[in-house]
């Protein structure tokens, strides 16, 4: 098996032998990835966008530690609305859908595979501008406007799509969530429930027994539930060049959204 091949580890953001880090950029992406964003972040910088992802790659432990924040309440739940919730007043099962609605349980998540990443637009903000990633920055009088109306019309030709668009019962739409489809897909496919009981069961992770117990439901509104992508012929346009992906696979910056 190729080092890069999705595996039940890789699959679940505990091996990170497919992700090779930018440094230049500042992000972690798997293998076949590189070169697209790397066209894709150099047609939008012909139109003046300066194209960052805000996160890329991250692991297990990193989506864990998130989980377990939201569940303790060091980190804010929000609700549907994006309002905060009270955690400790919900009941389990109740509380394992509240923070699935805008953060995935470790080993579901898509940014375990590196082929998914949040987009931001550097050039469109001043530089210390603190990045919020929620759906008014992308509406089409927030600072994002501009690139969420270019990102419509170009992310295809260049291989990616927006997983999470509408509400469709799970996750919350997420403008600023990209994924490269073909790569995705692959990951898709090889991802089984069996796969994230494997990687749970034996995880120090808070609300473990609801979390298992309504794991066939968070595999099937969560995990499978996406929008289908459009994949069309690859773009012609070559990579830039100067910009060499290091072999060292660790997670870049940027909020941890999911």
């Amino acid at each position: 098996m190729r080092a890069h091949a999705f595996n039940a580890l890789t699959l679940t953001g505990r091996a990170h032998t497919h992700v090779v880090q930018i440094p230049e950029l500042r992000c972690t992406l798997h293998r076949a990835v590189v070169r697209p964003f790397l066209r894709l972040r150099a047609a939008a910088a012909r139109e003046g966008l300066d194209l960052a992802a805000a996160s890329s790659f991250r692991d297990f432990g990193a989506q864990l530690r998130i989980w377990n924040e939201k569940w303790t309440g060091a980190r804010v739940i929000l609700d549907r609305g994006g309002r905060p919730l009270d955690g400790a007043s919900l009941t389990p099962v109740r509380r394992v859908d509240a923070i699935l609605t805008w953060s995935a349980a470790p080993g579901t998540s898509r940014h375990h595979w590196g082929t998914d990443f949040d987009v931001w637009d550097k050039a469109a903000v001043a530089p210390d501008y603190r990045l919020k990633l929620v759906p008014e920055e992308y509406s089409e009088h927030g600072p994002f406007g501009r690139l969420t109306a270019w990102l419509n019309r170009n992310m295809a030709r260049y291989g990616f799509f927006r997983p999470y668009v509408f509400d469709r019962g799970g996750v919350q739409p997420e403008p600023w969530h990209l994924s490269h489809a073909a790569t995705a897909a692959q990951a898709s496919r090889r991802l089984r429930l069996a796969t994230l009981y494997g990687a749970l069961e034996h995880a120090e992770i808070e609300g473990k027994s609801a979390l298992l117990r309504r794991l066939p439901v968070v595999y099937r509104r969560y995990v499978r539930n996406v929008e289908r992508p459009v994949i069309p012929r690859r773009p012609s346009a070559t990579a830039p060049r100067g910009v060499r992906a290091s072999a060292r696979a660790r997670s870049g910056p940027g909020r941890a959204r999911r």
